[in-house]
């Protein structure tokens, strides 16, 4: 399905964190350059009938102001929109809100897309398993944007998809993704044994068969 070393070593991870009007929030930033045209990944990061050939099925208005559902999995509002080069968002799920911020910038070989996840995270849940919780997802969704924009825009199957990340190489792609937050997380500050220590929990959450 896809080259694993390749893919771990074309994103770039950072952990971070952000002063909100309610307090201290942690920021997790991922990013990749693609081999194509800026307004094309923009298209492909804001059109609802695109979104899910990569992703999920999106239903609702996105627009600013607009509410949005990705199906079996986050929904929001649209709060700002600056195409083609910017887009933020709430992503309401399990009860929590967070923010997302989506950046699309063109490159001397392609187009970099950019998101940064904002939250107010537990600090019980963050210790457990660290920013690999929030990017682990991020890593794999970003497999399906490089399928989608390298096949000239073909649909990723999501059967097909699930059965890879079951796969030996989507396991060793999991593997490798967590173990890259982990250093993410240590580079940020984090003590380098809790960090890997996490990352491994976030692996094994990742690849538990479900009895």
């Amino acid at each position: 399905m896809i080259d694993v070393t390749h893919q771990i070593n074309a994103v770039s991870r950072a952990v971070g964190s952000r002063t909100l009007d309610a307090g201290e929030a942690r920021t997790v930033t991922i990013s990749q350059t693609y081999k194509a045209d800026a307004d094309d990944l923009w298209d492909a990061c804001t059109n609802a009938e695109r979104i899910p050939r990569w992703f999920l099925p999106v239903s609702g208005e996105l627009r600013v102001g607009g509410q949005y559902q990705l199906e079996g999995n986050a929904n929001g509002t649209v709060l700002t929109c600056d195409p083609p080069t910017a887009f933020s968002a709430t992503w309401e799920y399990g009860g929590q809100v967070s923010w997302i911020e989506v950046r699309v910038s063109p490159t001397s070989d392609g187009a970099r897309f950019e998101l940064e996840h904002i939250a107010h995270v537990d600090d019980e849940l963050w210790a457990q398993f660290g920013p690999g919780a929030v990017g682990l997802g991020y890593d794999m969704a970003f497999i399906g944007l490089y399928l989608h924009l390298t096949g000239g825009g073909v649909t990723v199957d999501p059967a097909e998809a699930l059965a890879w990340f079951a796969s030996p190489d989507g396991l060793r792609f999991i593997t490798a993704a967590s173990t890259a937050w982990g250093e993410a997380s240590a580079a940020a500050g984090t003590d380098p044994g809790a960090a890997r220590a996490a990352a491994e929990r976030t692996t094994a959450a990742y690849t538990a068969v479900p009895e």
